[in-house]
């Protein structure tokens, strides 16, 4: 499908998909949705821990584990990052994307770069704290148990992909997950809240990043 990259309203890129009318990131701002919905309300609240595995559904542009990169290195805790994606975005959209220079480290394009041209399934240390592996791998063939603290859930959209967002996909995620580990998206539809509960999730609605009301937090119980 044909690929454009835009500039959402705080600056930073997105890349937006015409023939779905989708965008890989909220038109409104893609760094404040990212920081929003995966740090504000997912690995913020993990905060206490000294070392978290997460677990991204959609690496996509690699702004989530980028601006993750980063929080580890301020917050010095120790993240052993997996993402998943089955499309990889084309290197030459990737060098395109504005992501560094918004986050005023310029001098961190090398690095963001690092992570789309580092080869899939090799776990490597791109800092002393952030560990990342890339699998190219369809999101219902996840067979994780017991393996992450936080699920980064970013999928497309529900209107375009819903078939990501249903029971058995979230069955997946709730296996995944250890006790008491999170999920955090920036989705808050009715019937994806309902998902979540049918496998055994408690859910919680959060205020949503800038151009979305509400977003979803999801808690597998100990």
């Amino acid at each position: 499908m044909k690929h454009e990259i835009i500039i959402t309203k705080d600056g930073s890129t997105s890349i937006y998909i015409p023939e779905w009318e989708e965008t890989y990131h909220s038109k409104f701002g893609a760094i404040q949705e990212a920081y929003h919905v995966f740090i504000k309300n997912g690995l913020e609240v993990l905060a206490d821990a000294s070392e978290i595995s997460i677990l991204e559904i959609g690496f996509g542009t690699g702004l989530n584990a980028l601006i993750t990169m980063l929080e580890a290195e301020k917050r010095q805790i120790k993240v052993n990052y997996v993402g998943v994606e089955a499309y990889p975005v084309a290197f030459d959209e990737i060098v395109q994307l504005n992501y560094a220079t918004q986050l005023e480290v310029p001098n961190r394009q090398a690095d963001f770069e690092q992570l789309h041209t580092l080869p899939w399934e090799v776990t490597t240390e791109i800092t002393p704290y952030f560990t990342l592996t890339k699998r190219k791998q369809f999101f219902s063939d996840i067979m994780d148990e017991n393996a992450f603290d936080l699920v980064y859930f970013d999928a497309f959209g529900y209107n375009v992909q819903p078939e990501l967002w249903n029971e058995a996909i979230f069955e997946k995620m709730y296996r995944a997950l250890k006790s008491n580990g999170i999920l955090t998206t920036y989705a808050c539809r009715t019937t994806i809240k309902n998902a979540m509960q049918a496998v055994g999730f408690q859910t919680m609605k959060l205020p949503g990043a800038p151009g979305k009301r509400e977003m979803l937090r999801a808690l597998k119980n100990g």
